[in-house]
């Protein structure tokens, strides 16, 4: 029997990493599972939606880090309790608060790190571009531009067997990577995409409003537990 490749997965606990992860898995792959806590304020609810993922999945090879350098250097409103959460706007073109300053570099740069010595060939995350809060480190050339510094920084890109990021979701709106997920059965309701409560989610901020949107144009109910449940559509 070949033994399967293995796929280094960053889950934060959100929709989208939730479902590219059902991506992975469906491709084939031995799924690893990397999640990174970086003083974030839903950070424990996060940490227990990865692992409640990962149970599902089955997933053996886990690994938690703790970056607190990112909430020591602030910045945004999801390190910094001083910098309050903006309520959502769907029509935002200015980069929210809640941008983490070159937040996915430093967790990519660990992934890589990871993958090299456990011999995966691929690292996916669910970055989205078009149906999101506009940052820059979710866009197309981002992501490309990493894969060459793998590709000229890592003994593996050296020796010509290098690791590939790859963005399963990164051209789909909210509404598709909800449809994907049903279609693929992942776990939808082991989910949390709050920027700003543990409890239930808020309902306001702009993960809530993007994450309901997109399962109201889907036509399906959110089966997480909200404060308030806006119409975004």
């Amino acid at each position: 029997m070949t033994e399967k490749e293995i796929a280094v997965v960053l889950v934060s606990g959100g929709l989208d990493s939730c479902v590219t992860a059902a991506i992975a898995n469906s491709l084939g792959y031995e799924l690893a599972f990397l999640h990174l806590n970086y003083g974030q304020r839903t950070e424990q609810r996060e940490l227990k939606a990865f692992h409640d993922i990962a149970d599902f999945y089955g997933v053996k090879k886990r690994l938690v880090i703790n970056i607190e350098h990112l909430k020591l250097i602030g910045g945004s409103s999801l390190t910094d309790e001083n910098i309050p959460v903006e309520e959502a706007d769907l029509n935002r073109k200015a980069i929210p608060t809640s941008y983490v300053p070159f937040r996915n570099a430093n967790m990519l740069s660990i992934a890589v790190s990871w993958a090299e010595v456990i011999g995966a060939t691929k690292i996916f995350i669910g970055a989205v571009e078009e149906d999101s809060s506009g940052y820059p480190d979710c866009r197309k050339e981002f992501y490309k531009a990493f894969n060459e510094v793998i590709k000229l920084g890592t003994k593996a890109g050296v020796e010509g067997r290098p690791i590939e990021i790859v963005t399963p979701v990164i051209e789909m709106k909210k509404v598709d990577i909800v449809k994907k997920g049903i279609e693929l059965k992942a776990p939808l309701h082991l989910t949390w995409s709050c920027y700003q409560r543990e409890d239930v989610a808020c309902g306001v901020c702009d993960s809530c409003a993007f994450r309901l949107r997109g399962f109201q144009l889907a036509g399906v109910d959110d089966p997480i537990p909200y404060e308030v449940k806006p119409v975004y559509i």
